[in-house]
């Protein structure tokens, strides 16, 4: 995993935090999926499997991209908290450019909507 890409999206990730375009909590998560206010949902990968399903599941059904990254420590910090196990964005030009940032640390392609990375 690039270095640089990773802090990128990172920094991306506390920034959107700070405009208020971040939701976290699964109970908040799932209510932003399915009111349609989350555009992207973002799991990490020590998230626990049952609430990873249960995003997962819920966000495909309302068509909400999903992402699986880091861990729960690093997302946390990056979204001022000290664990976060997943956290949605609610800001469609947050959502969009971390999809892409997302797409390059993966191998440059598309994020297919439907599916994790």
């Amino acid at each position: 995993m690039s270095g640089s890409l990773m802090d990128k999206i990172l920094g991306l990730l506390g920034l959107a935090r700070r405009a208020g375009a971040i939701v976290d909590g699964q109970d908040r998560i799932l209510s932003a999926v399915t009111s349609g206010q989350a555009k992207l949902v973002v799991v990490t990968e020590d998230a626990g499997a049952n609430g990873r399903k249960k995003l997962h599941d819920k966000a495909n059904t309302y068509g909400v991209p999903v992402v699986t990254f880091a861990n729960k420590v690093t997302l946390g910090r990056a979204v001022g908290r000290d664990t976060a196990a997943a956290v949605a964005i609610i800001d469609a030009g947050f959502a969009k450019k971390l999809l892409e940032r997302f797409g390059e640390l993966h191998g440059g392609g598309a994020i297919d909507k439907s599916s994790s990375v």
